[in-house]
């Protein structure tokens, strides 16, 4: 076969052969180079171990220090040349490093291997991200309070199978996502303790025979100790498992927020009105205002869910420690994280700047027979009638409203005794909406006194 004919069966990008192949299947630096930071910053801790404990001189440790920090300004301000065929940024790095300093940067891989490095550049990195994620959820959460603040009485309707069910408020309303989010925050904090431990000095997978001080380099990185097993150690990936899973359960609840937004802002439920920041107007019809941020939001959960299961795809079926399957596990997590931090910061602006419109709300909070369960449950606690009788006496006068093209509240006291003989006057006083929020005092109730009490206590939360 001539050369031609075999670049041809290797095709376009791929026909210088084989070996380009190789170089572009086995080269993660096209990605990894967001590491960069993580990389040196583990380098330098490692470095000034090695020297602590008489593996190196100070001389060379000073070497590679102040040259690590060349390499970095370089990489910071866009002027370093990254190379493929030196397949990830820790091979880019120590060459750039060897540039500049000579013979002393072959001496900074002493008492460790790519495997550790990779591992702790990469925990490092995720670290950084469940940081950024907790400061975009207290923002998220703190803008939510003041909606919730702002609206504490507004009355409007609550839904199951999104048709009206009883009247709820706007403060209850968005305290319930402070909730949701705020089991976010409890996922990232506890996500970031469980993967605070360093897999620097594990080496391959066996630990080392240098006398080196693991202690010293999990304090200088910020873990809270070294990784206890070396073939864990290099081995392990939940911390990237983890932080996709929190961040996959976080998109869920942003994409109901989401899907509440688009449908809040329509024409047909005018509850809320969108800032022009975060919403777009139509190429073609000039009364439309779109809520694309929203939209945009609910779509990227697909790609957090994805790079879930793409990971855990990856990891399923890997012996130990290392195995180069283990190279695809950071694109996925880079792209969610982008995803998700881009999605907090989208929800927070859209919160921020939002209006609700008490107006709209309060009208849709009458609708429905919103109140019948207040008629019920009056039923039952004055007149001592048994739940499930209340029940039918409530259906029949929701029967009687709706072929007659009224509301409850709008049926006479005769209508009511009409099918119940002890219904009295006083059953007006829990038919409106306002009394029907008003007496929903139990904890976590939507009563506007229980809104305000659960502000005060997330604020004390956030303040403390």
């Amino acid at each position: 076969m001539t050369d031609q004919s075999s670049n041809q069966m290797w095709g376009g990008r791929f026909a210088a052969g084989p070996d380009a192949i190789m170089e572009a299947i086995n080269a993660s630096i096209g990605f990894d180079k967001r590491m960069a930071a993580q990389d040196i910053a583990g380098s330098r801790a490692h470095a000034a171990m090695l020297a602590a404990t008489g593996v190196i001189t100070d001389n060379d440790a000073e070497a590679i220090r102040e040259g690590l920090l060349t390499v970095l300004s370089e990489i910071e301000g866009g002027t370093f040349q990254f190379s493929t065929a030196l397949e990830d940024i820790h091979m880019n790095v120590e060459a750039r490093l060897k540039e500049i300093i000579g013979e002393p940067a072959g001496r900074l891989h002493t008492g460790r291997s790519r495997n550790d490095q990779v591992a702790t550049d990469f925990k490092l990195w995720v670290r950084d991200q469940l940081d950024a994620a907790e400061s975009g959820l207290l923002a998220l959460i703190k803008a939510l309070l003041s909606q919730a603040e702002a609206g504490a009485d507004w009355v409007m309707p609550g839904f199951t199978h999104l048709q009206t069910a009883q009247p709820v408020t706007w403060g209850h309303h968005m305290m319930a996502y402070v909730e949701m989010f705020g089991r976010d925050l409890s996922r990232v904090r506890d996500a970031r303790a469980r993967m605070n431990e360093s897999p620097l000095g594990a080496a391959a997978l066996a630990g080392t025979s240098f006398p080196i001080d693991r202690e010293m380099t999990a304090k200088a990185l910020g873990f809270d100790r070294p990784a206890a097993n070396s073939l864990d150690a290099v081995s392990d990936r939940d911390f990237a498992l983890e932080f996709l899973s929190v961040a996959s359960i976080s998109a869920v609840h942003l994409s109901r927020f989401a899907e509440e937004l688009v449908i809040w802002s329509s024409a047909q439920f005018r509850f809320v009105t969108l800032s022009d920041r975060f919403s777009t107007g139509s190429s073609i019809m000039p009364q439309k205002k779109n809520p694309d941020a929203a939209e945009l939001i609910r779509a990227k959960v697909g790609r957090i869910f994805g790079a879930n299961t793409a990971l855990m795809m990856v990891m399923k079926g890997l012996p130990l420690a290392y195995s180069k399957d283990m190279q695809e596990d950071k694109e996925q997590v880079f792209d969610a994280a982008d995803n998700w931090m881009l999605a907090l910061a989208a929800m927070e602006g859209m919160v921020k700047d939002m209006t609700g419109n008490r107006e709209s709300l309060a009208a849709a909070a009458g609708s429905g027979f919103s109140t019948a369960t207040d008629l019920a449950d009056w039923l039952v606690r004055v007149l001592k009638v048994p739940f499930r009788d209340a029940h039918h006496v409530t259906g029949t006068l929701v029967a009687m409203a709706e072929s007659r093209g009224c509301d409850l509240p709008d049926l006479s006291l005769a209508d009511m005794q009409g099918v119940h003989e002890g219904i009295t006057e006083d059953i007006f006083t829990v038919l409106g909406v306002e009394n029907s929020v008003n007496s929903r005092m139990s904890y976590g109730g939507t009563a506007p006194a229980q809104v305000r009490a659960q502000i005060v206590r997330w604020q004390e939360f956030l303040a403390g």
